[in-house]
């Protein structure tokens, strides 16, 4: 496991739960919890019965059970990398800086706008400390846990589980498209037709899939973005709806037919990295 250095008496802000030695999957979970630090909470504008709406809207609900199901029942156990904090501390996939395209809606790493775009922090907010203590940290050990996977199967297979809402949120920046019960998130370098191709098999008994919207990209350690090509990554958002009671309720029935459909996608990829073996580095 790997832990926040900067809180040694808590849980830990992440953990790397360990899979089986020869798995290349790591099944990445950043957006399932609604656990806010205090010290973080104090500088969030809302009150408590606005915070909790937003968590409602901006969690990904259920989804580290999701993968923790899957994990279970895959043939090879895959790694999982699970955030324990809320997005609204800090958000790990976001760039830290100018080059992310949501600052424009004020959600960037460090979110200053709600999902309806309301102030969520003051204008003048600063947003380093929190990069500082808890966004590099998590990409530090997210990029270790890619190049363990990279030394001991020669391939890292990062499947990102994420769900969005029923509805389009106004914090959308391209939500006008279709809105399949799953979206996969595609990179153009680092998401082979093939791991697409495995994902649609695997998903196809849930309603329908549909690929890059209305989300799009899959997340990848800047260290290996668009320079190895022994990870892939593949971005997989659940239709809530399909699985629990929106905005931030129970699981709902379709919710063992979504787990084993990714136990499928887990061990189809395993089956996949066996068959085409590593590559070159």
């Amino acid at each position: 496991m790997n832990d926040d250095p900067g809180s040694p008496n808590g849980p830990g802000s992440f953990a790397l739960l360990p899979g089986a030695v020869h798995s290349p999957v790591i099944l990445h979970v950043p957006h399932s919890s609604r656990e806010i630090p205090a010290p973080v909470r104090d500088g969030i504008l809302l009150d408590d019965t606005s915070l909790e709406s937003e968590l409602d809207h901006i969690t990904d609900a259920h989804t580290a059970e999701l993968a923790s199901e899957a994990a279970e029942a895959a043939g090879l156990r895959p790694w999982r990398f699970v955030n324990r904090l809320s997005r609204l501390v800090v958000d790990p996939e976001r760039f830290p800086d100018e080059r992310e395209e949501m600052l424009a809606v004020g959600m960037g790493a460090v979110y200053t706008r709600t999902t309806h775009r309301a102030p969520l922090r003051p204008a003048d907010a600063d947003p380093r400390p929190l990069i500082d203590r808890y966004f590099h940290s998590y990409a530090r050990a997210m990029t270790e846990a890619v190049t363990d996977r990279l030394a001991a199967t020669g391939r890292a297979v990062i499947i990102d589980v994420h769900s969005y809402p029923t509805a389009r949120l106004p914090y959308e920046l391209h939500g006008d498209g279709p809105r399949p019960p799953v979206c996969l998130g595609t990179d153009a370098f680092h998401t082979p037709p093939e791991l697409v191709a495995l994902a649609e098999k695997a998903f196809a008994g849930l309603g329908g899939v549909g690929i890059d919207s209305p989300f799009s990209g899959a997340y990848v350690p800047l260290r290996y973005y668009e320079r190895e090509p022994g990870v892939t990554a593949l971005m997989v958002e659940i239709r809530r709806d399909t699985y629990m009671k929106e905005p931030g309720g129970p699981v709902g029935p379709g919710f063992p037919r979504l787990a084993a459909a990714l136990t499928a996608l887990v061990d189809a990829v395993d089956e996949w990295t066996r068959s085409v073996g590593t590559l070159s580095r």
